[in-house]
């Protein structure tokens, strides 16, 4: 039927190609990035680091060089090491992921559940700084 004809996959262009001035066809090879153990191609820090924790404890936590970010729950220790060293230009000496389970939220006779998350705590080397907020 014609008007369902948007819910068919469509077949994906796998060959693609470009024309140059002369008239000739290429085939156009498609460049992957290396994949890490958790299946994340490298180079790609939003698929890693969610958002900075901004917390009273997490802005005193600053003044020990450490600072606290959501990541997502299959980020790992080394893949956001690396990460942190990219998109902010500092070394992280250590690095500690937290499990935030998630917990019942009840509003009068309707229960739910707010959902859970992973942090992880940087340390970063002293005389670093990670600006997080303009001041």
């Amino acid at each position: 039927m014609a008007p369902f004809n948007f819910l068919k996959k469509k077949p994906a262009d796998r060959n693609r190609k470009k024309k140059i001035e002369s008239g000739k066809v290429e085939q156009v090879k498609k460049v992957k990035t290396p994949k890490t153990k958790s299946g994340l191609r490298v180079n790609q820090a939003y698929r890693i680091l969610r958002m900075p924790h901004v917390t009273e404890k997490a802005n005193d936590s600053t003044l020990q060089d450490q600072y606290i970010f959501r990541v997502f729950a299959r980020a790992n220790k080394s893949e956001l090491k690396k990460v942190i060293k990219e998109t902010y230009g500092v070394d992280a000496i250590s690095i500690q992921m937290i499990n935030v389970h998630r917990k019942k939220k009840r509003v009068g006779k309707i229960q739910g559940l707010k959902p859970g998350y992973k942090k992880a705590v940087v340390r970063i080397k002293k005389g670093q700084k990670i600006e997080l907020l303009p001041r």
